[in-house]
């Protein structure tokens, strides 16, 4: 088992939740720490505040492309190519995880059963994060750059 993964299996044992995996990984690369950030990922937790909406995984993938392709200040530009990047991520989310789960909801995926999450949201994540990881490559953007 590689660094990355023991460390998502660390942060899931400490009670973070997919997105907020996904944000804190990123942060890290970064070298960065943001609370607030965390904080606010928990949101999406649960597929949208546990309704069982769109997937953690996916929604907070998509804030990851966020993170080093979004606009955080007013003197900021946003890479223009980032609706790209998310729309390439959910595109290949579906592919990936839709037929295996019958949808790309969180109830779907877990089929109500929330204890599924330890087995089941562990790939999501780490298949989420290598395929950012494979976007920002392909984009020219750094996996751990950061925005000044």
């Amino acid at each position: 088992m590689d660094e990355e993964t023991i460390r998502l299996l660390e942060l899931g044992r400490q009670g973070f939740h997919c997105s907020q995996i996904l944000l804190l990984l990123g942060l890290e690369a970064q070298g960065k720490s943001d609370p607030d950030l965390i904080r606010a990922m928990e949101g999406l937790a649960g597929g949208l505040g546990f309704t069982g909406e769109v997937c953690g995984a996916l929604s907070g993938g998509a804030c990851l492309l966020g993170l080093f392709a979004g606009r955080g200040r007013a003197e900021e530009a946003r890479d223009p190519r980032l609706d790209m990047m998310v729309s390439e991520l959910v595109e290949w989310f579906n592919a990936e995880f839709g037929p295996r789960y019958g949808g790309i909801r969180c109830e779907q995926i877990l089929e109500g059963d929330l204890q599924a999450r330890s087995q089941r949201c562990p790939g999501l994540v780490l298949g989420v994060l290598a395929r950012v990881k494979e976007l920002l490559a392909e984009y020219g953007l750094a996996w751990g750059g950061s925005r000044p």
